[in-house]
């Protein structure tokens, strides 16, 4: 613990403290939301209502029901979210006013609609042709989605909530692209986004595929860091395109959707959940809510297995970032100045590691690079 004084562990702690219960509570408390819609007649009712201010026909009750969905839960993470960013601000993490963050919340709203309304009534389109089989086809659309909106993201999800611009021609630029190239990575370009407007947290990553990969670095980290310390976090982010994550993680998440499709369908076929739910069968617009609770207990029970994941990923990211650099010291020093300025716990509970973290904490990071060099000989 001597890379870091007590007052910055502390620090670390005390932010975890102040903004656990809110950041959590605002998880269980969206779960039973939905579990309170999707398992009792009240989302039955809910979807019927809004559906009859349309029309009342299935396609206004699917289309009607999923906006309001959304809505509901937006709203109910609104005071939870808010609190998170009052404590953040507290601690000098947010920059950005409330106007900005309401914008950016409406922005999430309608982007959710915009991929939520169009893929729902495709669902219920199968559902149906066949109430009792719509899971195998909708299986291997959600598979081909995931694979769409990975490759997208990119170029059309984050120019939405950030901007972005050449890193201006200089050594380290220079060095940046000089350390894709030894690493033998095509990269299109250098990128800085505008995160200052939002938060002083630092931050790099390698996004895009083949033509389309860009370097792309927090302008707080270019205004933050030393050069070598940013080459060091970007040396990490390459790691991640080396060994292909986003790659793996895109057909990975394509696996996993299409698994999780599959056990809709089984649930949704369930006779005690349907009469729960106030349904007849999937393709009752009613089932709804139904569906959502279900999807929402999946993602709750498979979210510590996907943590596990990505915390092996990160090690592996590192590993070869020191591999890279060979410089293991200055890769102390950029894990140092990560902790120190996004205020992490660097030492954080077992348990809330292992069931929320999705990179390891600064210390393991650290006590890692220091066995690097021994290990290598």
């Amino acid at each position: 613990m001597d890379d870091f004084t007590p007052a910055q562990m502390a620090r670390g702690r005390a932010l975890r403290r102040a903004q656990l219960p809110w950041a959590l509570g605002g998880r269980i408390a969206g779960l039973l939301c939905t579990l309170a819609l999707g398992l009792t007649p009240a989302g039955a009712g809910l979807v019927t209502a809004v559906g009859g201010l349309f029309g009342g026909s299935r396609t206004a009750q699917v289309l009607a029901g999923t906006a309001v969905l959304l809505l509901i839960g937006q709203v109910l993470q609104l005071p939870f979210g808010a609190r998170v960013r009052i404590v953040r601000r507290r601690y000098g993490l947010v920059t950005q006013g409330w106007r900005g963050w309401a914008v950016d919340v409406l922005r999430g709203l309608a982007l959710g609609l915009l991929i939520a309304l169009p893929v729902v009534y495709g669902l219920y389109a199968l559902t149906g042709r066949s109430p009792h089989g719509w899971w195998l086809p909708a299986a291997g659309f959600a598979a081909l989605l995931t694979v769409a909106l990975s490759f997208l993201h990119p170029l059309l999800i984050e120019p939405v909530f950030n901007r972005f611009t050449p890193l201006p021609a200089g050594e380290l630029r220079t060095a940046l692209l000089d350390l894709a190239q030894r690493d033998g990575i095509r990269v299109r370009d250098v990128l800085v986004a505008d995160a200052s407007r939002r938060t002083t947290a630092l931050n790099a990553y390698v996004s895009g595929f083949g033509a389309t990969r860009r370097i792309v670095a927090y302008d707080t980290l270019l205004s933050t860091a030393e050069p070598r310390e940013v080459e060091l976090v970007v040396a990490h982010e390459l790691g991640h395109v080396q060994h292909r994550d986003v790659l793996v993680g895109t057909v990975l998440g394509a696996v996993g959707a299409a698994v999780a499709v599959c056990l809709l369908g089984l649930l949704a076929d369930w006779s005690v959940l349907l009469s729960a739910a106030g349904a007849t069968d999937a393709a009752d617009p009613r089932s709804l809510p139904l569906l959502a609770a279900c999807a929402a207990l999946i993602g709750a029970a498979t979210g510590p297995l996907q943590c596990a994941v990505s915390r092996r990923i990160e090690v592996r990211a590192d590993l070869h970032a020191l591999e890279l650099t060979e410089d293991p010291e200055q890769f102390i020093a950029m894990q140092r100045r990560l902790a120190v300025t996004n205020i992490s716990d660097v030492d954080p509970p077992r348990l809330l590691e292992l069931l929320f973290a999705t990179h390891p904490s600064a210390t393991r990071r650290i006590a890692a690079a220091r066995a690097w060099r021994p290990a290598r000989g």
